[in-house]
């Protein structure tokens, strides 16, 4: 039979070539059969043919040793439908100046394509026209297979992310490349932009055909080892022949296979088809239009639905694992990715009819529950419009970013929002503007330069603002002295040149403070 390494032509793509429509071919039996690959082509004249044929070879022949015997003639097609033969070709001649009945009616019991030649034809011209189109294509998918193997096993061996493994095998197949776990759930795609996100919109029916057999240029190959499948790699549209398709996704699926075993990444296919999919909303480089598609398809439901966005910050190496383990707890839809900085983002996908915002306060406390530490989630308000779910991943982050900023001492809430962060809020969003920070820099110059600057003084700063102004429990956190802090206090005053007892002036250290912690950070 012939294997992926082995192209072949059709029956229907012989019977085009010019060498052959000389010979006015004409099918007179199995018609519906033209589309079988012709791995050979074999001459033959003994009765037993079939005996030799090991499937797929269009066997020519002129008939002379089967002429005036039906019974020889009708088993002639059958053992070449035994030996699974792609065709028989007839020479009209001597021997059978007309297609022989008995032939022809043997071959459509079988299914077997018969091609009968009106005129004379050297068969060495079509045995040399298609073996040598068949060895050159044999050779260009053995050269296929070694670059693509060999591209693939460079990528891996430099720790290459699944991104640029997919990106690497569209190019090769040139159409578009989606890998799916069992439940058809779009883990990653690379491709075309518009043509992959043309088969996004349609997964649906798409990963329906991926599930069942092939046709059309729609490849598959399973992904698994070990005795266990867990994904599979779909080629959407392959406009090559089968055999390169099956080729490109059998060496595909064999070099993913090895990168998901050797642990290419610290996060598993899905947490990275997340990631990707969070990082580009929030960044809102991509329309949220055009990301919808990816989001449906990675089984985020989409359709009247309220969209929540937090953002957890604690610092914690289990932290997203703890948020996806609690998140199947509560049953709750949604996606889960570990952004920069340490910040595990959260879309929740909540049907219209679900209290959202005791939903996401619930989950915080569970989630504090289950960590044992304070921790806080920062949440943006409800969405109902998917174009609008950007900007809240966006006042999630920001928002999580200013709760980091609360002095450790301060009770922080399980769950914190937009107007629960304040002035600290403020000054976080305006940390990048160049007045800001010229501002800090010269409020606090005097503490921040200077080759006498005492390094205990920002801190016992930033406390006596932050509990505010209180004397007795800012010494009490740094372990001083009421008389010592007073001395402090007044180094302070006078390196800044002002008095902390006024409460303008000591607002405007306060916001030089927070906004100065807040570049630093």
């Amino acid at each position: 039979m012939t294997t992926a390494l082995e192209p072949a032509l059709s029956v229907r793509q012989v019977l085009a070539l010019d060498r052959v429509l000389a010979g006015e071919p004409e099918v007179v039996a199995g018609a519906g059969h033209l589309d079988r690959s012709v791995r050979w082509v074999h001459v033959a004249e003994a009765a037993d043919v079939g005996v030799m044929l090991s499937g797929g070879e269009m066997v020519l022949t002129t008939g002379v040793l089967l002429a005036g015997d039906p019974d020889a003639q009708s088993e002639y097609i059958r053992s070449l439908h035994r030996a699974e033969a792609a065709a028989v070709v007839l020479g009209l001649g001597r021997a059978f100046p007309t297609p022989p009945d008995v032939m022809r009616r043997a071959a459509e019991r079988c299914g077997l394509p018969m091609v009968v030649l009106h005129r004379p034809f050297p068969f060495a011209e079509l045995t040399e026209e298609v073996q040598s189109r068949l060895v050159r294509s044999k050779f260009a998918a053995v050269s296929l297979s070694e670059a693509v193997r060999t591209a693939l096993t460079g990528l891996i061996t430099t720790g290459a992310p699944l991104q640029r493994m997919l990106d690497e095998i569209a190019v090769h197949a040139a159409c578009p490349v989606v890998v799916t776990n069992l439940a058809h759930r779009v883990l990653a795609t690379a491709g075309e932009r518009s043509a992959v996100d043309d088969v996004l919109r349609d997964w649906d029916r798409i990963a329906r055909q991926a599930g069942g057999s092939e046709g059309d240029g729609w490849i598959r190959a399973e992904l698994g080892g070990r005795g266990e499948r867990w994904g599979r790699i779909v080629l959407c549209g392959h406009r090559g022949d089968a055999a390169t398709g099956r080729l490109l996704a059998d060496r595909a699926a064999e070099a993913l296979v090895l990168h998901r075993m050797l642990g290419g990444s610290a996060h598993t296919w899905e947490e990275e088809s997340a990631q990707g999919l969070l990082t580009d909303l929030a960044s809102g480089v991509v329309p949220a239009r055009q990301l919808l598609p990816r989001a449906r398809a990675a089984g985020l439901p989409v359709n009247r639905r309220t969209f929540v966005p937090l953002v957890v910050r604690n610092g914690d190496p289990a932290q997203l694992d703890r948020v996806l383990r609690l998140l199947r707890l509560l049953g709750l839809p949604g996606l889960v990715a570990e952004l920069s900085d340490g910040a595990t983002a959260l879309l929740l996908s909540l049907a219209r009819d679900q209290d959202a915002d005791a939903l996401a306060a619930h989950f915080a406390l569970r989630l504090r529950h289950e960590t044992g530490v304070p921790t806080t989630v920062a949440a943006a308000g409800p969405r109902t419009a998917w174009d609008d779910v950007p900007a809240g991943l966006r006042e999630a982050l920001h928002v999580a970013e200013a709760a980091a900023d609360t002095p450790a001492d301060q009770d922080r809430p399980a769950l914190v929002r937009l107007r629960d962060v304040h002035l600290r809020g403020l000054v976080r969003l305006l940390r990048d503007d160049p007045h800001v920070q010229s501002f800090a820099e010269r409020e606090l110059d005097g503490l921040l330069s200077g080759p006498q600057t005492d390094p205990r003084l920002l801190p016992v700063l930033r406390t006596y603002l932050a509990t505010g102004r209180n004397k007795s429990r800012t010494a009490q956190l740094h372990h001083v002295s009421r008389p010592a802090l007073y001395r402090r206090l007044e180094v302070i005053q006078a390196r800044l040149g002002v008095d902390l007892d006024d409460f303008e002036q000591a607002a405007s250290v306060h916001i030089a403070l927070l906004a100065h912690d807040a570049q630093q950070r």
